[in-house]
């Protein structure tokens, strides 16, 4: 819950947020910047197997460009050391991938 919260501030001017999945919890918002970046919030949990099948031959494929999501890796030697680092905002983790 604490990432799909601190989600809203990573949004530019008019963007968009997409939550897909679904948590037992409270999604909470400050309204002022909510309302400031004038950003759009959709949700969604209705993907198929269909779907996921879909996605995940896209990626093997090669079809998706990882990159630009993938903004942090280590091995797991180096994880102890940078694991602080990827939970603090002023790092920028999009997603980090631990590579063995």
């Amino acid at each position: 819950v604490n990432s799909m919260n601190s989600a809203f501030g990573y949004v530019e001017q008019g963007g968009k947020l997409v939550f897909v999945g679904l948590v037992q919890d409270d999604v909470t918002f400050y309204d002022p910047e909510f309302h400031r970046r004038e950003m759009t919030l959709m949700s969604s949990r209705n993907a198929t197997n269909v779907d996921f099948q879909n996605v995940i031959g896209a990626l093997e494929a090669g079809k998706i460009n990882l990159t630009p999501w993938i903004t942090h890796r280590a091995t797991p030697q180096e994880l102890i050391g940078e694991f602080a680092n990827w939970t603090n905002p002023e790092f920028g983790v999009v997603k980090a991938m631990l590579e063995f």
